[in-house]
């Protein structure tokens, strides 16, 4: 009278989906240098923390008699899991059966709007795509009989969650279509260098679209996404080195934007000075210096994870700690065009921007920044546009904002650095200047005609840049309180983990979603 025939049959069920699409798809996988779904579900997560949702679903062949011969897995893999003791929800393609493509129930699985988005939305919880399928085949057109419009299976419960939880997307494989689409709705993305891609459309659309030939890691390998169009944020060298990554981005992050990110205990003194600050800047303005070296002295030791490290290199944009509170940093490089903002790192520090302002992270800009970048090549490629939406972005933050000059902050690109809307702290080292635009530039053009005139032109041109500099000294602001202090370098990491101590408090007032609607791709 037991329900044991049954409860055979789900354990049978069940080690078919495990055994995915048959031991000779596995090594295949395995030939091409990648996990499966689930040994990376398991690297990923804690150990034996994984809860699978949905893993009877599949299709099946009966016999005669309607007795169960075998079902082949759906190719998607989802559940419910712990990273580092948090829940999160996670679910990826299993490429072994058919290629991780998806379609009918399977969609509902996994894939846009699918089941797995369903788990994190309900519990409040991180989303982990594990992205390795290029999405719909037209093949589900002839099993359906007729296609699908798009918008059908749309990516409204993306977008939503966008606000909501933070969402990462692994990109494992190769990715085209809906897959491709989740991995940019992801507040942190990354590839593995060499043996991953992700495209709107792989080479054989491309050649038959516009004739070209091409192979897929030129279309889409991370030299293409990650280097140059910062489609997906980092690259790592090896799955294990992604996992990391996602580990780590993670332990910054508040399980949901009703929460205040962990602080955790770093060991490092509050009260550090390292005496390296006060000489780190060269005092001939044409030099450069290491500014994330500047910076790993003032935050704690070991505490700084870097997002798009290839993109944009113009500016730096990391999460750290200071005395164990979550921060986002955002960098001016003057080692690459100076630091001054193109068109890349525009839109890099407006998604780093939001990203802080969504999950409750201040905000401090270690600013040496000369302007937008000029010429006609910025103005081809939209600079003016795409860092005035950075000055719009800053200008909507909600988060507490520290802005410390370095060295330059000129021009528009120097109001992105600053929130009028909040606290608005503004501070200085001595080596700072700043104004519409620097001194050089703006005496040639403001007193054109005065050294035209002039006996020597360069003699009086040097004459002007003189006396405007005088002017131009931090300590002059400082007297006029235009500037809130000019602070011994030394001094940078103490008086930091003040104010930001100060503002935990404060942030736990404003938790929950932000009027803007989560971070934008």
């Amino acid at each position: 009278m037991s329900w044991q025939p049954e409860v055979d049959e789900i354990a049978q069920r069940r080690s078919w989906a495990r055994e995915m699409g048959g031991a000779g798809a596995v090594a295949q996988h395995h030939e091409r240098g990648r996990l499966t779904v689930r040994e990376r579900i398991d690297q990923l997560c804690d150990a034996k923390s994984f809860r699978e949702v949905g893993g009877l679903a599949g299709t099946a062949k009966y016999d005669d008699e309607g007795g169960i011969q075998h079902v082949v897995p759906a190719p998607y893999v989802m559940g419910l899991a712990h990273i580092d003791g948090q829940p999160v929800a996670v679910g990826g393609e299993d490429f072994t059966v058919r290629g991780g493509t998806s379609g009918g129930g399977a969609r509902r699985k996994g894939g846009q709007g699918g089941f797995v988005e369903d788990l994190a939305h309900e519990f409040r919880i991180p989303l982990i795509n594990l992205i390795d399928g290029a999405g719909g085949t037209v093949t589900s057109m002839r099993r359906r009989g007729y296609s699908v419009f798009p918008g059908v299976d749309g990516f409204e419960r993306s977008v939503a969650l966008l606000g909501e939880v933070p969402v990462v997307s692994g990109v494992l494989g190769t990715a085209a279509g809906g897959p491709a689409g989740r991995a940019i709705l992801s507040h942190f993305s990354v590839m593995v260098r060499g043996s991953s891609q992700i495209f709107a459309a792989g080479p054989p659309v491309v050649k038959r679209s516009l004739g070209q030939e091409i192979d897929k890691e030129d279309l889409g390998g991370a030299s293409v996404t990650v280097d140059t169009a910062g489609t997906i944020h980092n690259a790592a060298a090896s799955e294990a080195e992604a996992f990391e990554q996602i580990r780590r981005f993670l332990s910054y992050m508040p399980r949901n934007v009703w929460q205040l990110p962990p602080r955790v205990d770093t060991g490092d003194a509050r009260d550090r000075r390292e005496e390296a600050l006060l000489s780190i800047v060269p005092r001939k303005r044409t030099h450069v210096y290491n500014m994330r070296l500047l910076v790993e002295m003032v935050v704690d030791k070991g505490s700084i994870f870097e997002i798009q490290p290839s993109h944009g290199k113009s500016v730096i944009t990391s999460l750290a700690r200071l005395d164990g509170h979550v921060v986002g940093i955002i960098a001016n490089n003057p080692m690459h065009l100076g630091g001054a903002m193109d068109v890349r790192s525009a839109h890099k520090q407006i998604h780093f921007m939001e990203l802080c302002d969504t999950f409750h992270i201040p905000l401090i800009f270690f600013v040496d920044v000369p302007g937008f970048m000029v010429g006609l090549d910025a103005e081809k490629a939209a600079t003016l546009r795409e860092g005035m939406r950075a000055v719009y972005v800053a200008g909507q933050l909600t988060v507490p904002v520290i802005t410390l000059v370095i060295r330059k902050c000129y021009g528009m690109a120097g109001m992105a650095t600053c929130n009028k809307n909040g606290f608005d702290l503004k501070l200085a080292w001595p080596s700072g200047e700043w104004g519409s635009l620097p001194v050089e530039g703006g005496v040639a053009a403001a007193f054109r005609r005065d050294i035209e005139a002039a006996v020597n032109p360069k003699q009086r041109e040097q004459e002007l840049e003189a006396e405007l500099r005088l002017l131009a000294s931090p300590l002059r602001t400082a007297e006029a309180f235009a500037v809130e202090d000019v602070i011994d370098p030394r001094d940078t990491r103490p008086l930091l983990i003040d104010f930001i101590s100060l503002s935990r408090d404060r942030l736990a007032t404003t938790v929950g979603q932000k009027p803007r609607f989560g971070v934008g791709p």
